[in-house]
């Protein structure tokens, strides 16, 4: 990962990572093979810095963490849930433009 402020997200440090987040988290279900993925990736590299004390970026690999996609019922990616206070507070699936996950954290911080 190019940016510091985006956290990795793995089956060991999920729950500790999203319970403990004192601001929303958004979680990005991506795999390196997966082009729209990697397309995204640019755009929550700028929302990590100029949102940074509004919202976290995390990412999880979901061929390294099967475990998760399953439990938040991830069928497609890339795929984004939103966490406030631990909970899934919105979620949005496929690439988009930056102005579509502006909208859709602000809506939700």
């Amino acid at each position: 990962m190019a940016n510091d402020k985006i956290v990795e997200l793995t089956t060991e440090n999920f729950d500790s990572e999203i319970q403990n987040s004192e601001q929303p988290v958004l979680v990005d279900f991506w795999a390196e093979w997966c082009g729209p993925c990697r397309m995204v990736g640019p755009i929550l590299d700028e929302i990590a810095d100029e949102m940074e004390g509004k919202v976290r970026i995390a990412k999880v690999n979901v061929d390294h963490n099967q475990e998760l996609a399953i439990k938040y019922g991830v069928q497609g990616i890339p795929a984004f849930a939103l966490f406030k206070n631990g909970e899934v507070a919105d979620r949005m699936v496929g690439a988009a433009p930056k102005a579509n996950f502006e909208s859709f954290i602000e809506r939700n911080l």
